[in-house]
């Protein structure tokens, strides 16, 4: 079967992965990586080549190239959601990321440019918006929604019913409780365990363990 093209958007850890992944789990073809001409330090990167973004639509149009946009939580997924809005004004498709290792009953309720790593159980009517990361290992529980431009690190337990907004991030090993919403651009902190309703733009930190007055060699049994 032929290959869907694609092009990355980034030069960095995460478009390294995409790359990865893509290439071995997915039936694209990674052909070129774009940045920003500002942000352009080499020609080339993981072996292929890197374009000037603007430049795209005329090295490759968006009626042949599929692209997605690899980057990170930044600035609270501003500069993810600005540079997929603005591939998506020139007129591009997006491809999404879902790994064969993840456990995926929803029908398929997830948007574009989705980044969902492997080891991720996304119970059924559960809904996915566009431009999502799932980083790997998370539970996805029943009847949930995680809007637009979210970022879900590892080890996320989201119990059933929960609603999550636009451009949340939510850190390892946070816990929801069933049934809660949580307003758009929240944080919340690895560990955290969250009981009830999130405020928009509300921050929710789990306490640090802190180091325990007794030092390691004097621990029996150990």
């Amino acid at each position: 079967m032929k290959k869907k093209k694609l092009v990355i958007f980034g030069s960095g850890e995460i478009a390294q992965l995409a790359h990865f992944y893509f290439s071995n789990d997915s039936d694209y073809e990674v052909v070129a990586f774009t940045v920003n001409a500002s942000f352009i330090r080499d020609d080339k990167f993981c072996r292929l080549p890197v374009v000037a973004f603007e430049d795209m639509t005329i090295q490759y149009p968006p009626e042949e190239y599929e692209i997605f946009v690899a980057l990170s939580y930044s600035k609270l997924n501003a500069v993810r959601k600005e540079k997929y809005l603005a591939a998506k004004l020139l007129g591009y498709r997006f491809a999404s990321f879902v790994s064969s290792s993840a456990t995926v009953m929803n029908e398929g309720k997830i948007g574009e440019n989705c980044f969902i790593f492997e080891d991720n159980t996304i119970q059924p009517f559960v809904s996915i918006g566009n431009n999502v990361t799932l980083w790997s290992g998370n539970h996805i529980g029943h009847h949930s929604v995680i809007k637009d431009h979210t970022f879900i690190a590892s080890q996320v337990v989201i119990s059933g019913g929960v609603e999550i907004g636009e451009q949340c991030f939510i850190g390892v090993n946070a816990t929801l409780r069933d049934h809660i919403k949580i307003g758009d651009k929240c944080v919340i902190g690895a560990g955290a365990l969250l009981l009830k309703d999130a405020e928009p733009e509300g921050v929710y930190i789990g306490t640090a363990t802190e180091r325990s007055k007794v030092p390691s060699n004097k621990l029996k049994g150990i």
